[in-house]
């Protein structure tokens, strides 16, 4: 009998969940009400904060209630550009101005947006990260669809109501600088989840991991594995299509287009 890999043992949780008592909280859009189906709300950035274990900056901005006597405040993704005392508008009838919040019916095409909602009402699902945008491809006012241009090259198709915000996510150009010591990349980690350091299974035992064991450091083993394995033995490159290194040129999704 060996051991549970450690990737089995990651999701039973415990020592493995994400680290959350320095967030400052869920970063959504505002929720979808009457004022921004119909024309625009307007709020001002109160403050811009760090979020420990996200590489993009934050901003607290503050929204009037429509209904009661009070302030709602909803923490937004910050997008380049954005300051403190700024108004930022939400709805469908607000301006195309970066930071704004509109509908993807409501802004042209070719447009540079974040932030983005995968159905209507969700919040924003896509191009979140530090530095990421999607680009808005074209409208198919038939169908009421939207056809974007997501991070990854990849394009997809939603509803042309869910919103998105106008503009590329701050804290770009993070990843240009090399962490250059482990000092640093503990730090990194340390706010976000036990994911580091990483031990290659090759230098395990047998017992820890199916790569383990032999007098040299080897796989022995084909590295590619099914998608159908059993738990423990599903490590190394799982339902590979290919592996090795690319080599020619390179053909990204606009070209394919």
């Amino acid at each position: 009998m060996g051991k549970y890999v450690q990737v089995q043992r990651k999701g039973k949780g415990s020592v493995f969940t994400a680290h959350t008592r320095t967030r400052k909280g869920a970063v959504k859009l505002r929720p979808l009400d009457y004022a921004e189906k119909r024309g625009y709300i307007r709020g001002v950035v109160k403050d811009i904060m760090h979020d420990p274990g996200r590489g993009a900056p934050v901003a607290k901005v503050q929204f009037l209630n429509a209904y009661r006597y009070k302030r709602d405040t909803e923490l937004l993704l910050c997008t380049e550009g954005m300051y403190t005392g700024q108004f930022i508008y939400c709805g469908r009838k607000a301006t195309l101005t970066v930071g704004n919040v509109l509908p993807l019916a409501s802004v042209p095409e070719g447009t540079i947006v974040c932030n983005v909602e995968a159905k209507v009402g969700d919040r924003g699902a896509f191009a979140r990260g530090s530095g990421a945008f999607a680009v808005v491809v074209t409208h198919d006012e038939d169908k009421g669809t939207t056809r974007l241009r997501l991070p990854s090259g990849g394009k997809k198709t939603v509803s042309s109501d869910v919103r998105a915000q106008i503009g590329v996510v701050a804290g770009g150009g993070r990843t240009d600088k090399p962490l250059l010591k482990a000092g640093n990349a503990y730090h990194k980690y340390r706010v976000k989840r036990n994911c580091w350091p990483k031990i290659r299974g090759v230098a395990k035992n047998p017992v820890e991991h199916p790569h383990g064991g032999g007098n040299h450091q080897h796989i022995g083993m084909p590295s590619t594995v099914a998608k159908d394995r059993p738990a423990g033995r599903k490590v190394g490159l799982i339902g590979a299509r290919r592996t090795g290194r690319l080599r020619g040129v390179k053909k990204t999704a606009q070209d394919k287009d």
